[in-house]
């Protein structure tokens, strides 16, 4: 063999090392008006500084959002996505910003802030219902839950099939659901309570139950080195715990 073709057959291999090596997720291509989002230098720098552990662009990148989609986000505490979804979506788009009406009469939600900034393209619309009372003005394109669909379990009498069935009736056909939330340990149903987790096999069964199609999972939030046994607070950073990722379709 000559040295051009040992060169050539070293570089192959080291070329075939190097993507070995490197995590699913990061082959994902990333569009760019997520990128652009994700860097928008507008964000708050706490929440830039979470970026690395809950890699937005791979997760929004996985639900397949787009210039001019509408969204359902779930919860949106204090519009860690929102404020990237927004962005994304652009002015053709919408963000409908849904969570539970403030504790105390007259506080508006955190989320509300970033509604009424005009950065955000006047896009953002906040609804506050009770957490089992989902619903939008019209149907959107994804709805997106993250670190929350195991709250709605602890609810008081949650009906998770009327849940799921609300969320499917929101959607257009073809439209996604994506549920990210942190994992449980398999026949722990208690966990959603004491641990702030829930089994991944769970949710599969329960919104395909309500006529979803499961589409596939994003491990870009895995952590083997969770044992899934302490609470999500005991010891953790948000974005440190393993995480699963799981995308439904709607039939057309």
């Amino acid at each position: 063999m000559n040295r051009l073709a040992l060169f050539a057959a070293a570089g192959l291999m080291t070329g075939s090392l190097a993507l070995a090596a490197v995590p699913a997720h990061a082959a994902m291509h990333t569009p760019k008006a997520i990128a652009a989002a994700v860097a928008d230098s507008a964000r708050p720098s706490a929440d830039r500084e979470r970026d690395a552990l809950r890699k937005p662009a791979a997760c929004l990148a996985f639900a397949g959002l787009h210039r001019g989609m509408s969204v359902a986000e779930l919860f949106p505490g204090s519009g860690y996505f929102t404020r990237i979804m927004s962005q994304v979506v652009g002015s053709h788009g919408h963000v409908y910003a849904v969570g539970p009406p403030p504790k105390k009469a007259g506080t508006p939600p955190k989320v509300q802030a970033i509604a009424d900034d005009a950065h955000y393209h006047h896009n953002i619309t906040v609804l506050l219902e009770p957490l089992t009372d989902f619903s939008v003005p019209k149907p959107v394109d994804v709805v997106w839950t993250s670190q929350n669909y195991h709250d709605v379990k602890n609810a008081p009498n949650a009906d998770m099939l009327a849940f799921n069935k609300a969320i499917y009736n929101a959607l257009k056909p073809g439209g996604v659901y994506v549920v990210l939330d942190h994992v449980a340990n398999p026949g722990d149903p208690g966990s959603t309570k004491t641990l702030h987790r829930i089994d991944p096999a769970v949710v599969k069964q329960e919104v395909t139950a309500a006529g979803f199609k499961f589409e596939g999972e994003s491990t870009v939030l895995k952590n083997p080195s969770d044992d899934h046994t302490k609470g999500i607070r005991d010891g953790f950073s948000q974005g440190q715990t393993d995480q699963f990722i799981y995308k439904f379709r709607k039939p057309k």
